[in-house]
């Protein structure tokens, strides 16, 4: 028996590849197995090759692995685009349809099943998918029975005989696979899990449930790759709660919105990725000087322009920074776990309506697409703080001028209102203004507005619990390791192997990139021989944010931008040839 393996399904988009691995990974999920899935697929609605890879495992894991022991083809593309990343003595299990055939160097075993074959046989082809479940399942020892709740859950709506097909489907090849194996069936059979129920999703998901339980009413947006399934789970759950959902007709109605929204007293976000965000700077300048507090969400993908809209990269960090003409005070997160994408989306409404200001969630594709089992998350860990406003305040008559929403105060936060509280009334406007709002050009003026604006921040590290991930167990380390979103778990894949190595090598995550937590980052700066920054772009964005802030001396760069996420080994060879 193993504790772990790595298993991907591949084909032609469009033809089930994502339900062949939804199927398998939420069966196994039910098990009490741990899983982290990423998948791969084409800009396109239908055809090109995809795959789904997804790792299981009986301890908790946060990354893709290196290698492959199980591959399912649906198409001989399948075999020569990712035969290479099998484990010697890994297994192909392939349609029988295509005469499927190993390069003459493979050592893996390969099984041609039948899977469109008995599919027809039992009334249509669209159920091959489920009989290369249940080859796969019965390479893991998994009886077929293990999968009823998931197929129930899914089909039933079908009804009864629509269930019962797909579970002889999922019968129908095992048996064949069994029959076909012998002796080597039960491979790659896996210990038992434990049994215990937890969450088995995505980051987009995490970040919508965590807006949800944060307080938001309203989401204005456009559809846009990879950040969609933010809008499209809240779609369905907001109005359960009294929110909507708003189709915008582009990215800049859907900013402009949702300022809107909020200064209306209504938390809203909206979520867009790179060529979105492009179309949302204006609109973020207009939240930051009228001081109307914003939640935006960037899922980064593969840039510039339309790039790789289906690929993983982290290019966006510079433009969520600095992208906005004039200066404003911002707030960019970035988790680095689906759990951190749930809590920190519920407290950037927080932190935004506190500091009356826009707040970016900065996240990338494999984090926002990326499935992994989550464990429960802990409502109460939540509160709802809305700063210096309250709905139902008195406010003072101020005898016929208008109030001041834009008061210069010593931490630089103003009084917040909304239209129609009494004694409330003020100017909104996107030119520079004077306390109650009305333009001003006064040079005085400006400069106290500027500063009140630029100085509120002054105090959020003081707020913001954990700005920085860290597994520092050493003193003095031979090498930092320093990354951000969803480099965190390939980074902690490979710790074991320094101490394996006799390296002492610790590690930091970003979770907070603006503004920067230099006083929690130098010192581990300081103690390392050697800082190596871990990142999806060309350009090595956060290290040179790092320099900028903390050190330019002792920073490498570990850099990918190919459109895939960083293996295990990828980070853990590079890092090794710096040192």
């Amino acid at each position: 028996m193993i504790n772990q393996l790595s298993w991907k399904v591949g084909g032609q988009q469009g033809e089930g590849i994502e339900s062949t691995g939804e199927i398998f990974a939420i069966a196994l999920n039910r098990q009490g197995y741990y899983l982290y899935g990423y998948r791969h697929f084409s800009s396109r609605i239908k055809g090109g090759h995809t795959n789904n890879k997804i790792r299981v495992s009986t301890k908790a894991l946060n990354s893709i692995s290196d290698d492959l022991d199980i591959l399912v083809a649906f198409d001989q593309e399948t075999i020569d685009v990712n035969v290479n990343e099998l484990n010697s003595g890994g297994v192909v299990i392939a349609d029988s349809k295509f005469d499927p055939k190993l390069p003459e160097a493979s050592n893996a075993t390969m099984y041609a099943v039948p899977f469109t074959e008995i599919a027809n046989e039992l009334g249509t082809s669209l159920m091959k998918n489920m009989v290369a479940v249940g080859a796969s399942s019965a390479i893991l020892g998994l009886p077929h029975e293990a999968y009823r709740e998931v197929v129930e859950e899914i089909f039933s709506r079908k009804g009864s005989s629509v269930v019962e097909k797909n579970m002889e489907a999922i019968k129908r090849g095992a048996e064949f696979l069994q029959e076909a194996a012998g002796n080597q069936v039960n491979s790659f059979e896996l210990e038992k899990a434990d049994g215990k129920k937890r969450m088995f999703m995505i980051g987009n998901h995490a970040i919508a449930l965590g807006a949800l339980a944060g307080g938001a009413r309203f989401m204005p947006a456009y559809p846009i790759t990879p950040a969609s399934e933010i809008m499209e789970y809240l779609t369905k759950k907001l109005p359960e709660f009294g929110g909507a959902v708003i189709q915008t007709e582009d990215e800049i109605s859907a900013c402009t919105m949702a300022i809107g929204g909020n200064f209306a007293g209504v938390r809203t976000l909206t979520a867009s990725a790179g060529p979105g965000l492009s179309l949302m700077m204006e609109a973020i300048g207009l939240s930051g000087i009228t001081e109307i507090p914003l939640v935006i969400v960037n899922t980064q993908r593969g840039g510039p322009s339309t790039g790789l809209p289906t690929k993983q990269e982290q290019s966006d960090l510079m433009a969520m920074i600095y992208g906005t003409h004039g200066e404003i005070p911002k707030v960019v997160i970035a988790p680095s776990t689906v759990e951190e994408a749930f809590y920190d989306s519920a407290e950037a409404f927080n932190i935004a309506e506190e500091y009356q200001c826009p707040v970016i969630i900065l996240t990338d594709l494999a984090l926002s697409l990326g499935k992994q089992t989550v464990e429960p998350l802990d409502h109460s860990l939540l509160e709802i703080r809305r700063g210096k406003f309250d709905f139902n305040a008195e406010l003072p008559d101020t005898n016929g001028e208008y109030f001041k929403r834009y008061e210069l105060t010593e931490d630089g936060i103003s009084p917040r209102v909304v239209p129609g509280m009494k004694n409330g009334i003020h100017h909104v406007t996107g030119v520079e203004h004077n306390e109650q709002g009305k333009p001003s050009e006064d040079p005085k003026n400006r400069i106290n507005q500027m500063n009140k604006r630029l100085t509120k921040l002054n105090t959020l590290h003081e707020r913001f619990s954990n700005p920085i991930f860290t597994n520092a167990p050493h003193e003095e380390a031979d090498l930092l390791v320093i990354g951000f979103n969803s480099t965190r778990g390939t980074i902690e894949e490979i710790l074991p192997r320094f101490d394996a190595d006799g390296l002492k090598v610790n590690h930091a995550q970003v979770r907070l990139v603006h503004p920067f937590p230099v006083d929690e980052l130098k010192p581990l700066m300081d103690s390392a021989k050697k800082v190596v920054v871990v990142e999806n772009n060309a350009t090595g964005q956060l290290a040179n944010i790092i320099k900028m802030n903390v050190s330019d001396c002792k920073v490498e760069n570990v850099l990918k931008y190919d459109g895939n996420p960083f293996l295990p080994s990828e980070i853990y060879t590079q890092c090794k040839e710096l040192l």
